[in-house]
């Protein structure tokens, strides 16, 4: 049975830039086991999230739709509904005969206790944050299983006994011991390196030396992100450190026998952020890409992407094959012989994993998002367009890019084709 269906771990970092990994030109902070995750499988160069936050971009994901075809399209107190509303592929999965689990951060929306909600929907088991504001703090007071809660007295939210990150990789070593006959399909949604900004003093002092970082003053009381002495070191510690039980988990599925029937796929929820205490540009995390989260530039919403599956997918490619969150619904119920999806916006990508068939292609990507005065992005062919201030003005400004000849999106185009935005914007309001 589990010979025909393999296992698929998907692992999604928070707020991780396109810049943030070796394998994508990070030349300061030390990655590696992604690297070589990249070099033993294929790196996407134009893979994009579904949104440039977290909880609409977990939905694209879930849902297999964009945002302009899914219910929670921002952060805030919306969450999805039981089915039939909003129904997300794991539970297609489970129909097949896969064990679904999701270990860490919650996809289903964001500042919620709904945690029964989670094994409702889709997901056999369920361990970590449901609220997406609680997982801002790596010393959590308690967090779900199952519906119940796990308590831990000595946590204060910006210190403790008990790490969420160190919780969260035990559970998943658990787990994959508990499923190792497959098929099961895993989703890791790691905290890291969302801030508040918070590692090991072992993972530290690996950096301290190379980034000779001065500890500023700290007064944790007019915070609410941890208030780091050491954002630079701690920012890297934590990329580190979190490569670090991605090379765990690859040791584990070799150890127990079942990499070469497992995909494993590494992706990162948006952009790279400005956010407690750290700045994107201190380690050019955004890379040659313009803006970083709550941007819909390229550096909001392209994401580094990397898929490992020994005997299956060959080592050292990389495809600049244009795809989405919303493509991962279809890809992994064709892999787990599941029900299509009927209403999906993706294409499976079983084509450019396993590196052959005809890929289907995207005639366009289209995102929205409802911060900062609303903004609007479509991409199709080389062309991506942008509308900014689009919640209350019906003559938004627009901004026009050639990706092709300007992947920085430093010349806007607008006003020298204004036929290319009026088609565009067409499109946009189909979507």
């Amino acid at each position: 049975f589990s010979a025909q269906k393999p296992n698929i771990i998907y692992i999604l970092a928070d707020d991780l830039g396109y810049g943030d990994l070796g394998c994508y030109g990070q030349k300061v902070i030390q990655t590696p086991n992604l690297d070589r995750m990249a070099a033993e499988g294929l790196r996407f160069t134009r893979h994009y999230s579904g949104s440039t936050v977290c909880a609409p971009s977990r939905s694209a994901l879930l849902e297999g739709k964009h945002t302009g075809h899914i219910y929670v399209r921002g952060n805030g107190q919306l969450q999805m509904r039981q089915d039939p509303h909003e129904p997300i592929f794991p539970a297609a999965l489970q129909k097949v005969g896969y064990h679904t689990a999701l270990i860490g951060k919650s996809g289903l929306g964001c500042n919620t206790d709904d945690a029964p909600l989670l094994n409702a929907k889709g997901f056999d088991h369920f361990f970590g944050y449901t609220s997406h504001t609680a997982a801002h703090f790596y010393y959590p007071d308690y967090l779900w299983r199952n519906g119940k809660k796990v308590t831990y007295p000595k946590n204060t939210l910006h210190e403790g006994d008990n790490y969420s990150s160190d919780v969260v990789m035990a559970e998943t070593m658990t787990y994959l011991d508990q499923q190792k006959d497959g098929p099961f399909f895993l989703h890791l949604a790691l905290q890291i390196p969302h801030a508040s900004l918070r590692a090991k003093e072992e993972w530290k002092e690996k950096y301290r030396p190379i980034l000779k970082e001065i500890p500023r003053k700290t007064n944790q009381d007019k915070f609410h992100y941890s208030d780091e002495a050491e954002p630079k070191t701690t920012f890297a510690a934590m990329i580190s450190y979190m490569d670090h039980n991605i090379g765990l988990i690859l040791k584990k599925l070799q150890d127990l026998g079942i990499a070469e029937n497992t995909l494993v796929i590494f992706s990162s929820d948006n952009g790279a952020m400005n956010e407690g205490g750290h700045k994107r540009t201190s380690f050019n995390s955004s890379g040659s890409l313009r803006g970083g989260k709550r941007d819909l530039y390229e550096g909001g919403i392209r994401v580094p992407t990397i898929a490992w599956w020994p005997g299956t997918i060959q080592p050292k490619r990389t495809t600049d094959h244009l795809s989405a969150f919303w493509d991962l619904s279809p890809t992994f119920r064709e892999l787990a012989g599941a029900a299509p999806q009927a209403d999906t916006d993706g294409f499976s990508l079983v084509p450019t994993l396993k590196g052959n068939g005809e890929q289907k292609k995207h005639s366009s990507l289209y995102w929205e998002f409802f911060e900062g005065g609303g903004k609007r992005a479509i991409l199709k062919d080389e062309w991506k367009l942008i509308l900014f201030n689009t919640n209350k003005n019906k003559s938004p400004k627009a901004e026009l890019y050639h990706l092709t000849k300007d992947p920085a999106e430093k010349n806007n185009l607008a006003d020298k084709h204004p036929e290319k935005v009026a088609s565009l914007t067409t499109l946009m309001n189909q979507a």
